[in-house]
């Protein structure tokens, strides 16, 4: 249980952090919603789950799928970070409960 909840805290900043920068400054970025769009529209239509993939299974596969469209949206070099902190925190965790 501690486990997922360091994971959802983990996770929880960069989905505000990045559909705040659809407003920004009192003003619509298009440019930034269109690749939120296009990274959900992409996860969903190949069912890429990045939450499954690190062991954070979420009950709904489909919002996982619409929360790895999110991050997937802030690009590869984001996406690979944060994999690699999750990774981490699971080797941790893991170690700790043997």
């Amino acid at each position: 249980m501690c486990g997922r909840l360091l994971y959802w805290l983990l996770w929880r900043r960069p989905f505000f952090e990045t559909l705040k920068l659809v407003w920004q400054k009192d003003k619509f970025h298009p440019d930034v919603l269109g690749s939120l769009l296009i990274g959900i529209i992409l996860a969903l239509s190949t069912g890429l789950n990045l939450f499954e993939m690190v062991g954070l299974p979420i009950v709904n596969p489909y919002l996982g799928q619409i929360f790895t469209g999110i991050l997937a949206s802030r690009g590869a070099n984001f996406v690979h970070d944060l994999v690699k902190i999750a990774q981490g925190m699971r080797i941790r965790v893991n170690s700790n409960h043997s």
